[in-house]
């Protein structure tokens, strides 16, 4: 069994049977973690599996009306997922740190969950992955005004979780560059 296209594969049907989190935004996190696990040595099978289960709950918790506690069930559903691989304690302990550490809301206890963290912040910090925001915001149909707003606090949200200094350089000019787009958006 290839736990890493099993991950995938579970992610990507919760993904088409709940409709979030939205798959430009799972390709982006899924490609940056990745790329960020390299360049920093990180144990790539931990990176690969945790990126792909940080959300995956998050359709189900959206359509339930309980979006803040898609972590914690994202946690329970990789749990269990889990325990169907003969993987070492501290790899699934490491891959639900990914999971639970996402939003900073408890310590990265290794650098992978860190990696994923930093990855998540491309999916709103990147432009691609703010514009794609935009659209699914449009889709819910939101005021324009209300679209800005939920788009900067995403952005400002995930600016507050960036923690690796690689990211912070390469996301830091798109974050104000973007601030100010929103803001001159809201001017007109």
């Amino acid at each position: 069994m290839d736990i890493i296209a099993d991950a995938r594969t579970l992610a990507l049907a919760e993904i088409n049977k709940f409709g979030l989190p939205d798959p430009i935004h799972f390709e982006i996190s899924a490609q940056k973690a990745i790329e960020l696990a390299t360049k920093l040595g990180a144990d790539n099978l931990i990176v690969s599996v945790g990126i792909v289960l940080i959300d995956l709950k998050l359709g189900q918790a959206s359509q339930q009306s309980n979006v803040p506690q898609h972590v914690a069930m994202s946690v329970d559903a990789a749990r269990e997922f889990l325990c169907s691989y003969d993987l070492p304690k501290t790899s699934k302990e490491k891959i639900l740190n990914c999971i639970e550490a996402h939003h900073k809301d408890v310590p990265f206890h290794c650098i992978e969950a860190e990696i994923c963290a930093n990855a998540d912040c491309y999916r709103f910090i990147h432009p691609r992955g703010l514009f794609a925001y935009l659209t699914l915001l449009g889709r819910r149909n939101l005021s324009f005004a209300a679209c800005l707003d939920q788009a900067e606090k995403k952005l400002d949200e995930k600016y507050s979780i960036l923690s690796l200094e690689l990211c912070k350089k390469e996301l830091e000019p798109y974050y104000y560059t973007l601030k100010r787009y929103l803001n001159d958006a809201r001017s007109l």
